[in-house]
């Protein structure tokens, strides 16, 4: 597949989604981004801004399984990964697959279930199976993981251990729209608009050929190679930061900035394709000094700092020529 047909592919659906949920270019192009590079992504907004309903578009648009997993202090990894079965008639186990087995996996409130669920999605994410019993199950193909987090109601939650955020390719800010888009909201309220507005555009094959086109066609010079790890190390030197970026964090940098380049067309990656992903990529990577932490009440500014803190190591890295 050419670059020009993954930019075509991403317009299709970009424009069925925007029929619903309005205001979400951005955050449908960061998603198809980290699609492309076999990523997955945690949205992070205040409830009713449309979190949910984004994710089941942009499943619908691709002609996607979708499966929704409301997270909740109960639940269990079996409720999520599947388990075996005993069947009377056949005396034997068999094993019925759980809600995972799906191509884009919406993990609602994830920080709401216990670290042992949370956990099972560590191997799902990592290497695109399950192991249940000693046996494992290849999960569909494409796979990603769509979560969300409230980002000030903390009470009764479990923050997802610093392992498993480091695999989520992106975490995505999503914020309230503006006046304009709002008033289009309620606009498409009154008229019950929901994902079923949303026509599938792009078939399943088609979008694998444009994950290859992505991983082999998409030409990165070493120049930018080396932009994208004096920006990795210079996040670890910052006054401010406990923890910098890690090795696996640049590598997911990489590919995304391949994918954002197919997405514009070209088959290069520029120093402004790295820029334009920095703060989405590595936001969840960047642990600061305690004195930085303040309660649950300051998150937003947390991530406020977190953006400035990027933001001047961007500075201070003088990008390729």
């Amino acid at each position: 597949m050419e670059v020009k047909e993954v930019k075509r592919i991403f317009e299709l659906v970009k424009g069925e989604v925007s029929n619903v949920v309005v205001g979400a270019d951005e955050y449908v192009k960061l998603m198809m981004v980290s699609l492309l590079a076999r990523g997955h992504v945690i949205i992070e907004g205040v409830p009713g801004i449309a979190k949910t309903l984004l994710a089941k578009c942009f499943s619908r648009a691709l002609s996607l399984r979708f499966r929704r997993i409301q997270f909740t202090p109960d639940l269990l990894p079996s409720d999520v990964l599947g388990t075996y079965v005993f069947n009377q008639r056949s005396l034997e186990f068999e094993f019925r697959p759980g809600p995972v087995f799906a191509n884009i996996v919406l993990a609602d409130e994830v920080n709401r279930a216990p670290p042992k669920t949370q956990s099972a999605l560590l191997e799902a994410m990592q290497e695109k199976q399950v192991t249940i019993n000693g046996k494992t199950h290849k999960l569909p193909d494409p796979f990603m993981v769509i979560a969300t987090q409230n980002p000030i109601e903390y009470e009764g939650t479990y923050p997802l251990p610093e392992a498993q955020l480091d695999r989520f390719m992106m975490r995505i800010i999503m914020g309230y729209p503006s006046p304009e888009e709002e008033l289009e909201v309620l606009r498409l309220s009154e008229k019950w608009v929901d994902e079923t507005y949303v026509k599938p555009v792009v078939g399943v094959e088609e979008l694998r050929d444009a994950i290859v086109a992505v991983r082999d066609s998409i030409h990165v010079d070493e120049d930018v190679r080396g932009y994208i790890l004096r920006i990795v190390q210079e996040s670890r030197r910052d006054k401010r930061v406990f923890l910098g970026v890690s090795p696996r964090g640049g590598a997911m940098l990489l590919n995304a900035a391949k994918a954002y380049a197919a997405l514009n067309g070209r088959s290069y990656v520029t120093p402004d394709d790295v820029k334009a992903l920095v703060f989405h990529v590595f936001n969840h990577r960047i642990i600061l000094r305690l004195e930085y932490i303040g309660g649950v009440e300051d998150r937003l500014q947390l991530i406020s700092t977190v953006k400035e803190v990027l933001r001047e190591v961007l500075e201070r890295v003088e990008p390729p020529r």
